[in-house]
């Protein structure tokens, strides 16, 4: 039980620093301090700080876990201060108490924990910028240990995964995110003689249908199909007598393996026609998925039933990880957390037990590698 309470205490340490990204908050060097006999490796560029902790014990697999210390700011309108937790009922109160300082402080704990009969290389991957642009976390660490010839075999994300009870899911993959901005040009004229003008919105009228919340696939076992959503459509100057010289149109699609850029660029060709327009398309990220079948992903299905009784679905669901840096260097990566009702919101919070819970899963997973 000592170490149980072990990892509540670590937990709520995170829980105190202020570490609105990309700012650790002083976490990384605690962490680093905390785990004294691991090497540490810092890569700091852009203003954002990483590590990199690793120990090797034997000639085994490497594996390794992977988070964030850095949280989205807290907003207002919270009941208490939300960097000072606050512990009411078997909940934690705190900005980041799901996403993902319980997780953090599951796996440091679990690690600090671990036997030395351990048979491989146990590593953490740490940044303060995975809740903003990303561009000097995570990706440059791998970077750099794909030089150095050490990178992890298997990857553990300690994301907040978990729907409507602890341990009913697992992250095997995620789809990948393509913004897209259309600009359809017009005739700006005045609304009592249209036939002088070319009306953006009217062109546009008859197509929505065809687009709005359209399936570009069918989806697979382990996607849902990949929908086109808009999310923004402005047009004129907010006057009755003058129809716009254009409109603007931004959309996005949380895209499968089966729907790319190019297919989706096709699909849009089609409905516009011949209509004057420019359209740009950004791939936020692509998406990945980790074999079903995989040693990580049925061993930890395995750690979670033994400690819950639960029997986890795979998913593929939600926005978007780190997972979208890692897999593309052929690691097998999976995410697994506490429940994720509140990330990003106010008054955000998890239970104590789901967090011992988490770390009693983590030190299961580490007996079986």
């Amino acid at each position: 039980m000592e170490k149980r309470l072990d990892v509540v205490d670590l937990f709520l340490k995170t829980l105190s620093a202020e570490s609105v990204t990309p700012d650790d908050g002083g976490l990384l060097t605690y962490i680093e301090n905390y785990l004294a006999d691991f090497e540490a490796t810092w890569i700091n560029e852009g203003g954002v700080k990483n590590v990199f902790l690793t120990k090797k014990f034997g000639e085994g697999k490497h594996l390794c876990f992977a988070g964030h210390v850095d949280v989205v700011p807290s907003g207002t309108g919270w009941d208490t201060n939300p960097f000072v937790p606050m512990i009411k009922d078997g909940y934690i109160y705190g900005r980041g108490a799901q996403d993902m300082k319980s997780g953090l402080s599951a796996f440091v704990q679990a690690v600090r924990d671990m036997d030395d009969d351990f048979s491989g290389r146990m590593s953490l991957l740490l940044t303060s910028d995975e809740e903003g642009p990303g561009t000097y976390g995570t990706q440059i660490v791998l970077k750099h240990l794909k030089e150095i010839d050490l990178l992890p075999d298997y990857c553990i994300i300690a994301e907040p995964t978990c729907e409507t009870e602890f341990g009913d899911a697992i992250k095997i993959g995620r789809r990948g995110s393509i913004n897209g901005y259309l600009h359809l040009k017009g005739k700006q004229g005045h609304a009592a003689y249209p036939e002088k003008a070319i009306n953006p919105i009217h062109n546009i009228a008859s197509i929505l249908p065809k687009i709005a919340a359209h399936d570009l696939d069918n989806g697979d076992e382990n996607f849902a199909p990949s929908k086109l959503v808009i999310t923004d459509i402005r047009s004129g100057m907010e006057v009755t007598n003058v129809s716009p010289n254009d409109l603007k149109m931004m959309f996005n699609v949380r895209n499968s393996t089966k729907t790319t850029q190019e297919s989706l660029r096709a699909f849009m060709e089609e409905q516009l026609g011949d209509l004057d327009y420019d359209l740009k398309l950004e791939q936020g990220s692509y998406p990945f998925i980790t074999n079903r079948e995989s040693y990580v992903v049925k061993e930890l299905s395995a750690a979670i039933k033994e400690e819950t009784g639960v029997s986890t679905k795979l998913s593929t669901a939600g926005g978007t990880s780190d997972g979208r840096h890692i897999a593309p260097y052929g690691i097998e990566v999976v995410e697994f957390g506490v429940r994720n009702d509140r990330i990003h919101g106010l008054n955000e919070r998890t239970t104590i037990k789901e967090v011992e819970d988490l770390y009693n899963i983590f030190v299961n997973m580490v007996k079986r590698f």
